[in-house]
């Protein structure tokens, strides 16, 4: 080691305060690298295990294959495992669920027993495929007890629609009409006896509403001929963006029909076929890493630059003794990689630490909370370990190099006198006689110190606008992630739906007043048309409007109107929420209703979700309604006027239960008594009661063993319980991360101004001197920090803005949305920049306020 490198650590040794400050600044931000790395991969790793708990691991689906095709997606080298499954349908004899009559048996070979998530409750799973294994709701809801070593007989085959022409899956509830006769029919394929050896949970891809219990059987590759076709689920060797390409080619070459993919597992991977959705997450990435390492850079880079204006005196030194540029550029150079090779280790340590802590807290609220299958674990790997060792050795050299090159240039003479730092001409601290005159004398001398110390006031300054651009830049992402997460997930608001061509009153308040029930709205619905005049439609409508004309009937533009009818109840609940008041809404001569204007809809020509307006309308203007009335043969038909509606409100907000309508429709929504006068008998209406509960399950079986024979019961408990699951995630880790990125900025703030402040001492004990008393002392201080934090948001509110249009320019890729700024965060951004630096200066000047005036100007930096 050469002797400037022994001067360097005895000097790092020697000033222990300074030192310890800027080893805290780099295990900060290497900490927070390192948790923002590990947070990614763990939270991706989460999201991995709970989709594989869910659904099972595959990512390629061929449908309908023949034994030829098998094999040759078998021999493929990117497969390494393949699953095999077919389904059918049998008749349950003796079940009392009447909107359950069949068995459902999903068959696997031996690796699509351990690929799904079956969970066994007695017995085994099959071996052969003469065996089952039943599912325990068959005894729970059918009350059919059947029991481990039973035989039974199966006519199993396909659930056929004959009017539509369709096949119908588990998704699809049983078909019935109006009578409540079953309108479906069983296309019987095969024959067979089967013995149960074991019952299993109710599997995860079984809906509350699907017609079949499921049962498990087995199938076996060698005992398939060739005219049996089966569905191959497999699981790739590597999981990349190729597979697309590579799937399409061997479906192509061997004549399979159908490919799926496992779209969700898939994204997690990092891989999607949605080259927008590509881009949103790489540009995305790349803003977010930007706004870490700029914040790291800012906090290591303040604490370098002050350790090396603390340390002018002894480079001075140095330099009169013959130390070269090279020589005092290098000392800050080792000083970095000394403070590195310290702190990085440390820095990693303790944001894993922190991370699994967090861990630890959400762990424990989400089981409570959601109950969860899976928990949220530490996982580090190798690359996130890298990846924050080589972001954090990047952040220092480039933090050290601007001191680095500054304290090169630094002369013995200015050095050792210690004027480097403060240049003065009468220009330079010139200040407007309107300061003096309005805010006093002090504000006047508060602001000739600003400018005099140039260099610390802009590194100051520099630091509350990195705090600022971080806390409105992650704001503005969480916003809009959490923004984006609700247009790409179906709003579901409620736990069970029941729909009817119609239900009297009994049974509505049979339902709305059941045990477990918390919640009910109660919705008419009719599906009406309505003209629109060019000019009132969506923008995005005009844009195929101007391409194409011919869309156009009179110049006007033929939407699709979803009428509902909320109950008396809920519409006022509604209004309340729109800012209405309801009982306005029945003083109108002309019917009066809630129009929604603001939509959200998947434009698939696009690849991306777009958030628009329903119609350019205003309050007051009216719609008028038709029905559509089709011939005998369904070949012609013709508009009906059913009624005119006024608008008396445009909303954003959607009543529990409410889908809104796509592109070219509309919502409206009346009262239910509104809604009797707007339709009578000349539009056909569905009746739907919406609830929640805290018991979904015993709800919904107490609806079917009471209900009608037209009613559909359809629980999407489990549905909405994941998109909360997910966005609520998302909330925890972005709001933590907030929250890291607001302790760091503010710990960068005090350490800065403390030690500015610190190394103003001898002009804080001259000013003493001439007469300042502390009245007047700490009014100075006051005006500084009004000019800091004036100064601060000057800079820091339009690169905020530029970051936020980035970022929403980003998203657009994949969702379209009006940007909006975070008002609330900018407000609370203006009141919390004043506070911490009004603290941050009031707790530097409350350390040195007490120190003897003398001493304060013998006081050297030293």
């Amino acid at each position: 080691m050469n002797i400037i490198n022994k001067l360097t650590l005895r000097h790092l040794k020697e000033n222990k305060r300074r030192s310890l400050v800027t080893i805290i600044g780099v295990i900060i931000s290497v900490a927070m690298i390192s948790a923002v790395a590990t947070l990614s991969v763990s939270f991706l790793d989460l999201m991995i295990r709970q989709d594989l708990a869910r659904n099972g691991e595959w990512h390629v689906q061929y449908k309908n294959v023949n034994t030829s095709q098998l094999e040759a997606i078998e021999e493929d080298s990117e497969t390494e495992k393949l699953a095999l499954s077919n389904d059918g349908y049998a008749a349950l004899e003796g079940s009392s669920n009447k909107n359950k009559p069949y068995v459902y048996f999903k068959n696997y070979d031996k690796t699509g027993m351990t690929q799904f998530p079956i969970q066994v409750k007695e017995g085994r799973l099959p071996l052969s495929d003469n065996e089952v294994a039943i599912s325990e709701e068959i005894a729970k809801n059918a009350n059919v007890n059947y029991k481990i070593g039973d035989q039974l007989n199966f006519d199993i085959g396909d659930r056929w629609n004959e009017a539509q022409g369709i096949s119908l899956s588990q998704n699809d509830s049983l078909n019935k009409d109006e009578s409540g006769a079953i309108t479906e029919e069983l296309q019987i394929e095969e024959s067979k006896t089967v013995t149960i050896v074991g019952t299993i949970e109710r599997p995860t891809w079984e809906p509350t509403w699907s017609p079949g219990y499921t049962v498990i059987g087995y199938i076996e590759k060698d005992t398939l001929n060739e005219t049996d076709t089966v569905d191959a689920f497999v699981v790739l060797d590597k999981v990349r963006s190729s597979l697309y390409d590579h799937s399409e080619k061997i479906a192509s070459e061997q004549g399979i029909e159908k490919v799926n993919y496992n779209s969700d597992l898939l994204r997690y991977y990092g891989v999607t076929d949605n080259d927008n959705l590509r881009m949103t997450l790489l540009s995305l990435s790349a803003i977010i890493m930007a706004v870490i390492i700029i914040g790291s850079i800012a906090l290591i880079y303040n604490a370098f630059a002050i350790s090396v204006s603390e340390r002018a005196k002894h480079l001075g030194m140095l330099s009169s003794v013959g130390a070269t540029r090279k020589q005092k550029r290098n000392s800050v150079f080792f000083e970095g990689a000394v403070i590195g090779a310290i702190s990085i280790p440390i820095g990693i340590i303790a944001g894993l630490a922190g991370i699994a802590t967090t861990f630890v807290f959400i762990n424990g609220f989400l089981a409570g909370a959601l109950g969860t299958t899976e928990k949220l674990e530490l996982v580090v790997t190798p690359a996130s370990i890298l990846i924050a060792c080589a972001i954090s050795i990047v952040t220092i050299f480039i933090s050290t190099f601007v001191p680095a090159q500054k304290a090169s240039k630094i002369s013995a003479i200015d050095a050792i006198r210690q004027t480097h730092d403060i240049k003065l001409s009468g220009k330079a601290i010139k200040t407007s006689k309107f300061v003096r005159k309005v805010f006093g004398l002090e504000a006047e001398i508060g602001l000739k110190n600003v400018k005099r110390n140039r260099k610390r006031y802009l590194a100051t300054v520099f630091s509350l606008v990195i705090s600022i651009v971080l806390f409105l830049s992650v704001s503005f992402f969480t916003a809009n992630l959490k923004k984006s997460l609700e247009m790409s997930q179906n709003d579901i608001s409620y736990d069970i739906q029941i729909s009817s061509d119609e239900l009297d009153t009994e049974q509505i308040e049979r339902y709305t007043q059941m045990e477990h029930v918390t919640q009910s709205t109660v919705i008419k619905e009719a599906q009406l048309e309505a003209l629109i005049d060019k000019e009132e439609v969506s923008n995005e409508l005009k844009k195929i409007i101007n391409e194409d004309d011919s869309v156009l009937e009179d110049g006007k533009y033929p939407y699709y109107i979803s009428l509902q009818g909320l109950d008396e109840e809920s519409f006022k609940d509604y209004a309340k929420l729109v800012g209405v008041d309801a009982a306005d809404f029945n003083k109108q001569d002309t019917p009066t209703a809630i129009v929604i204007e603001t939509i959200s809809y998947q434009d698939y020509e696009a690849k991306k979700f777009v958030e628009t307006k329903a119609i350019e309308s205003e309050v007051g203007n009216e719609i008028r309604l038709y029905n559509r009335i089709f011939s005998d043969t369904n070949e012609t038909s013709e508009r009906e006027f059913v009624s005119n509606v006024k608008i008396g409100a445009l909303t954003d907000h959607v009543p529990m239960g409410i889908y809104t309508n796509g592109l070219g429709g509309l919502n409206i929504i009346v009262s239910e008594e509104t809604m009797k006068n707007l339709v009578a008998d000349r539009a056909n209406t569905n009746t739907y009661v919406y609830l929640n509960t805290n018991d979904p399950m015993a709800t919904q079986e107490a609806i079917e063993e009471g209900s009608d024979s037209n009613v559909h019961v359809y629980n999407v408990f489990e549905r909405r319980q994941q998109n909360e699951q997910l966005i609520l995630l998302m909330s925890v880790f972005i709001y933590g991360f907030i929250t890291l990125i607001s302790l760091i900025s503010i710990a960068n703030i005090f350490n800065t101004i403390s030690t500015s402040i610190s190394l103003r001492k001898r002009e804080f004990a001259m000013l003493r001197s001439v007469g300042m008393t502390p009245k007047g002392f700490n009014k100075m201080i006051n005006y500084e920090s009004i000019f800091y934090g004036v100064k601060a948001l000057a800079y820091g509110l339009p690169i905020s803005l530029l970051v936020m249009l980035a970022i929403h320019r980003s998203l657009r890729n994949t969702f379209e949305y009006g940007f909006t700024l975070p008002w609330v965060s900018i407000l609370f951004v203006i009141a919390v920049i004043f506070i911490i630096v009004g603290s941050a200066m009031l707790y530097s000047i409350a350390k040195i306020k007490n120190e003897n005036i003398i001493d304060g100007l013998k006081q050297e930096n030293t």
